[in-house]
């Protein structure tokens, strides 16, 4: 199909707090590589902690692992609009497919790749933060590197579900890293769109209690209609009272860190009983300061990290296909890119759950 021109809209991250929408140079894919349009990208809290600044992002000083300019965004997903010599092949997909690509863009070389634990790859670009080899999904065309792991969605799966299948996939990687039992007590704690999806997943898998904690009303209430049994506000309610009291008094099995502020790691050392396990998951913006011999001398606890949604994707098209899972009360807004101030003031804020940005390409 020939192009009407070579030119498209995307939001383009210059510094923290410099991102600008600009007219850029539209993709071309080179062979085994295609071009997607844009039908809709979500602005995650990571987005949030590049756009301010975070540390873990820009580092201290010197060169930072975002290297600008560069188009953000990774929760996206789109149609296959134009393919490079052999790409219809090496990822089994034909013009006009839905896809999504996950996260990171594999350097298929290193330990990790090579080893089949690609999400933890030593070079470790990730779509949205390095520019070039892995520009993201706010702009109207989009290229995936040969190195990208695609999945294709159902067309009948409405934008919105499948506008949240990265961070769902997240999700159900931190549910199968807590290793829940039948029998557990779980805590989440932050409902924000990744805690609220890991509600939805925890439920499935039927826990003895599920307790979300989190200050926001709404987002509670919410956590409790996708099936958390308790909702607690640490603000005017006593978590620690509370939870030893559906426990016994020992504390939770499995306590799930999504908040990204320090308050969230110490309130859960405090609450996973001995021998229990801490899943952590968030990004944070500054460091986190603890007493870190409760972890051996004290509770004897597994601590687990959980980065991405690796083999993750095709269960989270599956559970939205078949209605388990719904982004019904957690997609709260959208915008268009030109819109891009507004739309990072709102997702930066408690006035939002998800916010997606939307491509105008997406109709053409």
């Amino acid at each position: 199909m020939e192009r009407q021109n070579n030119r498209m809209t995307a939001v383009v991250c210059h510094g923290p707090e410099d991102y600008r929408v600009e007219q850029v140079e539209r993709p071309t894919p080179g062979r085994e590589e295609m071009v997607i349009r844009i039908s809709a990208c979500g602005i995650c809290a990571s987005d949030c902690k590049c756009w301010s600044g975070a540390k873990m992002f820009w580092g201290d000083g010197g060169e930072g692992w975002v290297k600008p300019p560069v188009i953000p965004g990774h929760e996206f997903f789109g149609v296959v609009d134009e393919l490079g010599p052999d790409a219809a092949a090496h990822f089994g997909v034909q013009p006009g497919d839905t896809v999504i690509a996950e996260q990171i863009v594999p350097c298929d070389k290193c330990r990790y790749c090579r080893g089949g634990d690609y999400w933890m790859c030593e070079v470790h670009n990730i779509f949205g933060f390095q520019r070039k080899v892995a520009d993201g999904g706010m702009s109207e065309y989009m290229l995936l590197p040969r190195t990208s792991r695609v999945h294709t969605i159902p067309k009948s799966m409405k934008l919105e579900d499948a506008a949240i299948i990265e961070p769902l996939s997240c999700a159900i990687h931190v549910i199968n890293r807590s290793d829940m039992q039948l029998d557990d007590v779980v805590v989440i704690a932050g409902a924000g769109p990744i805690g609220l999806m890991m509600v939805q997943v925890a439920h499935l898998r039927t826990p003895k209690k599920l307790v979300v904690i989190d200050m926001v009303k709404e987002r509670r209430d919410l956590a409790l209609a996708f099936g958390a049994d308790v909702a607690i506000d640490p603000a005017s309610e006593d978590a620690q009272a509370i939870v030893n009291g559906l426990t016994g008094g020992y504390g939770c099995d499995v306590y799930i860190e999504a908040t990204g502020v320090p308050a969230g790691v110490t309130q859960g050392l405090n609450l996973v009983r001995k021998l229990g396990r801490f899943v952590e998951f968030s990004v944070f913006g500054k460091e986190t300061s603890v007493d870190w011999s409760i972890i051996g001398d004290r509770k004897e606890l597994d601590i687990r990290g959980a980065h991405l949604g690796p083999y993750c994707y095709p269960i989270a098209i599956d559970l939205l296909d078949r209605g388990l899972v719904t982004s019904d009360g957690i997609v709260t807004h959208d915008y268009a890119f030109e819109d891009w101030d507004e739309a990072i003031k709102v997702a930066n804020s408690l006035d939002s759950i998800k916010v997606l940005m939307k491509s105008a390409a997406a109709a053409g």
